[in-house]
């Protein structure tokens, strides 16, 4: 009996709701305004629509460059750290890799001439670097 009276009420709430919403939508002028069309009014100027468009392409343009070049310095400083690590000679671990703006710069410890000169070697020969920068020192 209860939930049924309870059904009830909240059957009438909705159906007030509803018809309050829908009869302030149809029934005022404040509602929707007739007096102002939807769209744009007057004259658009096509050569400032041209401009504000090349600038804003030569806009979206630079960010994607920049973008590339922020996931290629990533790609870099991947392909010499996995060089490193398939490399017997090298121990990856003890060697840490930047890279911005193709730059690659090279620090931490290394046991031998020879392990520096093939990590520096394989940094150098990763195609996409410019330069590499050279901190490793050799520990004996």
């Amino acid at each position: 009996m209860v939930r049924t009276l309870l059904r009830l009420i909240l059957l009438f709430v909705i159906v007030i709701a509803a018809a309050a919403f829908f009869l302030g939508w149809w029934g005022g002028d404040h509602a929707r305004p007739t007096d102002h069309p939807i769209g744009t009014a007057g004259q658009v100027d096509s050569s400032k629509a041209q401009q504000v468009g090349a600038e804003l392409g030569a806009k979206t343009a630079e960010a994607a460059n920049k973008a590339g070049e922020v996931l290629s310095d990533g790609a870099l400083t991947a392909k010499i750290k996995s060089k490193m690590a398939l490399d017997d000679t090298v121990r990856a671990r003890s060697i840490d890799v930047s890279t911005t703006d193709h730059i690659v710069e090279l620090s931490g410890t290394v046991r031998s001439q020879g392990e520096h000169d093939r990590a520096v070697q394989l940094a150098k020969e990763t195609a996409g670097v410019t330069r590499v920068i050279d901190h490793l020192t050799v520990v004996r």
